[in-house]
């Protein structure tokens, strides 16, 4: 027997996809809409999550923190992608030193969350294309450790899935 709780929430960003053959190589926009599915073969028997997996408010904290916070309203960019990652340098005079603490942060933690940034947003970068597969596995391997916290052990993260649009989704299960 499983119980499982499924808590979405929704991000607005850029992104391009630098080796796509079509115009998804473009800088472009998506309405994200990101679930997190949590598995737990038995419910807390006491406390405040008593006959519950995890609370969905908890959930819901870790996906804002996770993901929303350094997300949203922000453009999520590979790090190879240099050119467009150029753009985003606060100081252009400085634009190697910037790249190579990016690219430092990104080996040390698997992403670079900035809003010290130029265009005035938000930047997110990452070791891969930031597709929406990609994308549900980053934020599955950030977002697992934190239900297993919060909720004491009892509930693990099954599944992350990201609708890139309304029509078209990409799910990661760990094997």
């Amino acid at each position: 027997m499983t119980f499982t709780v499924t808590r979405h929430i929704g991000i607005d960003a850029g992104h391009r996809i630098m080796t796509h053959g079509s115009k998804c190589r473009a800088p472009h926009g998506h309405r994200y809409k990101i679930e997190a599915v949590v598995a737990a073969r038995r419910l807390h028997d006491a406390g405040e999550q008593t006959d519950m997996a995890l609370d969905f408010g908890f959930l819901k904290e870790e996906m804002m923190r996770l993901i929303d916070g350094p997300c949203d309203h922000g453009f999520i960019v590979a790090v190879a992608d240099e050119a467009l990652l150029r753009c985003f340098c606060p100081q252009p005079a400085a634009v190697e030193a910037w790249l190579d603490a990016v690219r430092a942060d990104v080996a040390r933690h698997g992403f670079h969350a900035s809003s010290e940034c130029a265009l005035a947003g938000k930047l997110y970068v990452v070791p891969f294309q930031p597709t929406a597969e990609c994308l549900a596995r980053h934020w599955h391997e950030r977002l697992a450790p934190a239900v297993e916290q919060r909720s004491g052990g009892y509930a693990r993260l099954s599944e992350v899935v990201v609708w890139e649009t309304p029509n078209c989704r990409a799910a990661y299960r760990p094997a």
